[in-house]
């Protein structure tokens, strides 16, 4: 479930980068690959996906051989979770007016839920017909790592960011109101 978890915040994060450029990650934070619009630069789906598979292959330890057979079956199991998550996406973050509504949205992630546990699933086992169970389990741990560092870096972007999406401009306005 923190898989999921993790990997519906990153898209969803992905989604809303989209529209928005960030700067580089603060000292500390290690640095940012490329494809996160430093210096203004919009957001790189295309570049993030490279850096995805890039960090996936290093920590996973995968040769050229592996990772030319395991990530095309990889892209394939992305596009088919991307698109329940729309459907997901689809059904709102508002709270239905009556509890029919309430009951059948509940109902509904949870068939979402179930499905993207069995897309998972599935693919699992393709994967394993192209890696072993050993580099399969890296490419997971690795996976998860690499999302959990994007989302750490924009969380930090985003508190760098003030309420009119100007660096530091909130903070100074809270440091003259305390003054």
């Amino acid at each position: 479930m923190k898989k999921l978890t993790t990997i519906l915040l990153a898209l969803m994060l992905t989604t809303a980068a989209a529209a928005q450029g960030f700067g580089q990650r603060p000292q500390g934070f290690g640095q940012m690959p490329q494809g996160f619009g430093q210096h203004g630069q919009k957001f790189s789906p295309e570049k993030f996906q490279a850096d995805l598979e890039q960090y996936i292959t290093k920590e996973a330890c995968l040769t050229p051989q592996e990772a030319a057979k395991f990530f095309p079956i990889y892209k394939e199991m992305q596009a088919k979770q991307r698109t329940v998550y729309d459907r997901q996406r689809q059904l709102g973050w508002g709270k239905p007016a009556d509890e029919k509504g309430c009951e059948k949205n509940i109902r509904q992630r949870d068939e979402y839920d179930l499905e993207l546990k069995r897309i998972q699933q599935t693919y699992h086992n393709k994967f394993l017909s192209v890696i072993s169970a050993s580099k399969l389990y890296d490419v997971l741990g690795a996976e998860d790592r690499f999302h959990r560092q994007m989302l750490r870096g924009w969380n930090a972007q985003m508190r760098g960011f003030g309420q009119h999406g100007q660096r530091g401009k909130h903070n100074k306005q809270q440091q003259q109101q305390g003054k």
